[in-house]
């Protein structure tokens, strides 16, 4: 079993910058291929960014593209997502997902690709 808590979230500016974190349980952290969501109020939840098990590939979605970062350390069971230039478009509760790797370069871009859910955190742009 895994488990998952973010933080970092918070009401900032646009134009501001956020870093979030998931903390994850286990010592298996280094077999996960992790990913960020994204759901706001009465939408979807979207794919923000996605993570190799190992940390050497990632993908993002175009909406975030050259604006946020993913990255993870292994050695500490930590995801980061660091966010510069936020936009009020980019408010929404943001979770981290989890799922067991199947392979060095897999990457997963669909909720229903993830076996582990953090309860999320909100992150509020305001104009």
């Amino acid at each position: 079993q895994v488990q998952l808590v973010e933080s970092g979230g918070g009401l900032v500016q646009a134009g501001e910058s956020l870093r979030l974190t998931c903390a994850a349980s286990g010592r298996t952290f280094s077999s996960l291929s992790m990913g960020w969501f994204r759901q706001a109020p009465g939408k979807e939840r979207d794919f923000v960014a996605a993570i190799t098990s190992s940390g050497g590939n990632t993908y993002y979605a175009d909406s975030v593209k050259g604006r946020f970062t993913i990255s993870r350390d292994n050695a500490k069971n930590t995801l980061y997502l660091q966010m510069n230039s936020l936009k009020p478009e980019d408010t929404a509760n943001y979770y981290c997902a989890a799922r067991w790797s199947v392979g060095p370069w897999s990457l997963f871009l669909r909720p229903s690709d993830y076996e582990y859910w953090g309860q999320g955190t909100q992150v509020t742009v305001s104009s």
